[in-house]
């Protein structure tokens, strides 16, 4: 059963990073990627002499900080919720319509946010006009995007994220739960007692998971979310964008291979001091 997945992670992972060499190469089509003629690290003076590579670092660190931080939060929530119902067919009608989102594309709901936010016809200035409430330019005003952003990445992966720990607390003893029932244990007891402590070693380890995509932003949905705006490029713009659209412009693929290779190195040392931290407060649920 494993050998699919070995097959898969052979392929797509581990033989595409001999291309890591292009970073260090300028790289032309006639030589190929290993008869490219070498450059140093002219590639990597490319991307911080731009003038952005600070603030796109920043934006990208910075927004999957807070969509990590909002995905635990919420996907632990919905996940409690959902194991207190009792009706049967209620926690599954809830369940089904909390994933639902995650199926849909960020070119659908890209739509939807512009129909409810354009600022000539949106929903949301329809009825403000309505109340006599002057129209929000939200497109042209950066500080609106810092909670819309968490919020839509929260909607579309929180339906994903209950179900990983709603499988973590079904797999809990429920003798746990009759014995402190019987003890006099409260519904908010043996939620904060029980529960939330069982959740932690899985919450350390998705959470040790999803550091290793923090410097890999939701390319998706800023860019189809933002696109090239200009007046919300500084506020919104992470790595993943600006090499996208530098790639656009000059076709640098050593440029790009750069900054793949300055976040794959980032991320590395990020995981590895949080699971230093982890080890230190406790090493059983650390990742190694």
């Amino acid at each position: 059963m494993f050998v699919p997945i070995t097959v898969y992670f052979i392929i797509f992972a581990y033989i595409p990073m001999a291309g890591i060499v292009m970073a260090f190469k300028e790289f032309n089509y006639r030589d190929g990627i290993f008869g490219s003629p070498w450059n140093g690290f002219t590639n990597f003076h490319y991307f911080f002499a731009s003038g952005k590579a600070l603030l796109v670092t920043r934006n990208t660190i910075l927004y999957n900080v807070i969509f990590l931080t909002c995905y635990t939060l919420f996907s632990i929530t919905a996940a409690v919720f959902i194991a207190e119902i009792q009706k049967k067919w209620f926690k599954k009608l809830t369940q089904s319509m909390m994933f639902l989102p995650y199926f849909i594309s960020w070119v659908t709901v890209t739509a939807f946010v512009y129909n409810f936010l354009n600022f000539e016809y949106g929903i949301v200035n329809h009825i403000l006009s309505g109340l006599h409430i002057s129209a929000i330019d939200i497109y042209s005003t950066t500080w609106y995007w810092y909670l819309i952003l968490p919020f839509l990445y929260v909607w579309k992966w929180v339906g994903y994220g209950s179900v990983l720990y709603l499988a973590a607390i079904v797999g809990i003893d429920q003798e746990i739960y009759e014995a402190a029932t019987i003890d006099g244990a409260t519904r908010f007891q043996r939620i904060t007692q029980i529960t939330l402590p069982l959740l932690k070693p899985t919450m350390i380890i998705l959470i040790l998971l999803g550091l290793g995509r923090i410097m890999r932003g939701e390319f998706d949905m800023f860019y189809q979310l933002i696109g090239n705006n200009g007046t919300l490029m500084d506020t919104t713009d992470i790595i993943d964008t600006l090499v996208f659209r530098s790639l656009q412009g000059s076709l640098d693929f050593g440029m790009a291979s750069s900054v793949g290779f300055y976040q794959s190195v980032l991320t590395l040392i990020i995981i590895l001091f949080a699971n230093y931290l982890v080890r230190r407060y406790d090493k059983d649920q650390a990742l190694f």
